[in-house]
């Protein structure tokens, strides 16, 4: 078994590695304070062709796959997490479901412009009544001509207010339950598509989380992805897809934070010496090591499952949930390794700690993904 990662692999590592600590950690802090969307260094990444990972030359992208956003997004996330989920989120929410299911004419109108980072995508599910429950949703389309008026509000969209392109579900008959929930592609700018409630948030607010609202918003048929009663199967396969990503992130910020507390303690003195030479210090280094090390294991497994096209349901949802409880986990040690300080904003740990939480709720909650363990396992896979 070969845990090591390729000559190109390791490049990709490099570079975002370089682009993150150069043109994101300076302003890393500023961005959470103003809760700013960090626009001109995203177009640089864009530029370094970050966005284009996981997609085809031909579609505008760079190649690679599921390892490859992997590294992506524990690089990015182990300086700025709100940098890792607008690019992911972009990728991985709307560019992914776009190429795999999206006809030539939709992978060239929104896949090329998605991975070259001229456009932003993301994805909207999440209802008021409708979370982990999808089935329940209530945003409507109706069959109208040549198209589909939808009606409706979703809440908790990440980069709602940014994206140029965002990936809709709404259900075709509300008596199908979950037969009837279909995906559609909705353009900024489109009338009766508006942007509402932004949400003040505990962390990585330098991604915009607001409410859609859809009112009598007609799309033409064409803005259709896949057919009627397959937005669910959309829904799950792209989150499937995405959860190794989304882990990645909650190991990124573990890192992050771990690389603080580590240089801290061998700085910080007390009673004459440094406090990393104290053993409860060094427990606590040693036990958030071992977390952020299985952590990178489970993704990495998950990842080149997805690559070789093995099933990964199952190692996807482990990694997601064993990734958002250590990213919580080491960034609690963080904080009390660095004591008080820890609990201040002049150290980024206590960022870090905040942007931590978030990894346990979105694509799936760690309840959903016990639950997606359990019935893997009790189907024999």
């Amino acid at each position: 078994m070969d845990f090591e990662f390729s000559e190109d692999q390791k490049m990709l590592q490099t570079l975002v590695r370089d682009f993150a600590v150069k043109e994101l950690e300076p302003i890393a802090a500023q961005i959470d304070e103003e809760a700013r969307y960090p626009a001109e260094n995203l177009k640089k990444a864009a530029a370094l062709g970050l966005f284009g990972i996981g997609f085809p030359e031909q579609y505008g992208g760079t190649g690679g796959g599921a390892i490859e956003r992997a590294i992506l997004n524990e690089e990015l996330a182990r300086v700025c997490a709100s940098a890792a989920i607008i690019i992911n989120g972009s990728i991985g929410l709307a560019g992914v479901p776009l190429y795999k299911y999206g006809n030539e004419e939709q992978r060239q109108r929104f896949v090329v412009p998605i991975a070259k980072g001229e456009k932003l995508g993301t994805f909207a599910t999440t209802e008021s009544g409708a979370g982990s429950d999808i089935a329940a949703m209530e945003t409507t389309a109706t069959r109208h001509k040549k198209g589909y008026i939808l009606n409706g509000t979703k809440i908790f969209i990440s980069q709602g207010s940014i994206a140029d392109i965002t990936l809709v579900f709404a259900t075709v008959d509300k008596s199908l339950r979950h037969r009837g929930i279909t995906c559609f592609i909705v353009e900024t700018g489109t009338p009766g598509f508006s942007v509402g409630r932004l949400e003040h948030k505990m962390g990585v607010r330098g991604s915009p989380t607001v409410e859609l609202i859809f009112e009598d918003c007609f799309l033409p048929a064409e803005n259709r992805l896949g057919d009627e009663g397959q937005g669910l199967r959309i829904a799950l396969s792209t989150l499937d897809a995405c959860r190794p990503n989304a882990a990645a992130t909650g190991l990124g910020i573990a890192q992050g934070a771990f690389d603080k507390a580590l240089a801290y303690a061998q700085e910080r003195k007390q009673f004459g010496q440094p406090i990393a030479n104290f053993q409860a210090i060094q427990w606590m280094l040693a036990d958030m090591a071992t977390q952020i090390d299985a952590a990178r294991l489970l993704i990495y497994r998950a990842a080149h499952r997805q690559d070789n096209g093995l099933p990964c349901i199952k190692e996807s949802s482990m990694a997601k949930l064993f990734a958002a409880e250590a990213a919580a986990f080491v960034t609690t040690k963080a904080v009390q390794i660095h004591g008080g300080y820890g609990y201040m904003k002049d150290y980024p740990v206590e960022r870090y700690f905040r942007d931590a939480r978030v990894v346990g709720l979105f694509d799936g909650t760690d309840e959903m993904q016990r639950l997606t363990i359990a019935r893997q396992l009790l189907r024999g896979s």
